[in-house]
């Protein structure tokens, strides 16, 4: 992918929710939710402060993250549904989970 965030903005590609509610019903997508969990996939170099000085994003490419549910731009980068947002949008980083890989066909 040859796409680079600039200044306090971050790429993420959404984590898809549960298919399926504990009592074993399927959820067909026209009535899910979009997901508010997603994975950095690129973040800026960060933002400068009235000094001069920059000041580096608190999360990088391949954290776990949540964020609001009108948070960030949609765009499509190599035919890939992504996000761009502000770090200021990103509610916190999810430790300790991994990150679901995405199964390849």
């Amino acid at each position: 992918m040859k796409f680079r965030p600039l200044h306090d903005r971050v790429l993420v590609r959404r984590i898809e929710g549960i298919e399926k509610t504990a009592g074993g019903i399927i959820i067909p997508d026209t009535a899910k939710e979009k997901p508010q969990e997603g994975e950095v996939i690129a973040a800026g170099a960060g933002v400068k402060n009235e000094d001069g000085k920059l000041t580096p994003l608190d999360v990088k490419a391949g954290d776990r993250i949540l964020f609001g549910k009108w948070s960030g731009t949609e765009v499509k980068v190599d035919g890939e549904d992504l996000l761009i947002m502000k770090e200021s949008d990103i509610l916190g980083i999810i430790e300790g989970t991994p990150v679901s890989k995405k199964k390849v066909a």
